[in-house]
């Protein structure tokens, strides 16, 4: 599925930062929901609900992992949990994967 062009000045809006995850828990009652609390190198962590527990099978497995997260995104609240942000991944089912740096970096580095 193609999606609409966009200008470089609408993609320039997307803010996409690598985070390291400090907490991560499914959330009760839901089959597809991950709350996760994330470091960006700001004042405090920001709290991101995201819908990966079907490829995580150890929420546990994702403390300390470095990630990509849009984070300039409104907050909205999801089954009561308000989110700061979006996990950045790729594929679906087998193709699922995670986008990464190749190395660690300091939390809140911007993509470009």
């Amino acid at each position: 599925m193609n999606k609409e062009k966009i200008s470089i000045e609408d993609f320039s809006k997307i803010e996409v930062k690598v985070g390291t995850v400090k907490t991560a828990e499914k959330i009760p009652e839901t089959e597809k929901l991950l709350r996760l609390t994330v470091d960006f190198g700001e004042e405090s962590v920001r709290q991101i609900v995201s819908g990966i527990a079907g490829y995580v099978s150890e929420p546990e497995s994702l403390i300390g992992r470095q990630l990509a997260f849009v984070t300039n995104l409104e907050p909205r609240t999801i089954r009561g949990f308000e989110s700061n942000g979006m996990l950045f991944a790729v594929g679906e089912g087998e193709s699922f994967a995670f986008v990464t740096p190749d190395r660690e970096v300091p939390p809140g580095t911007s993509a470009h």
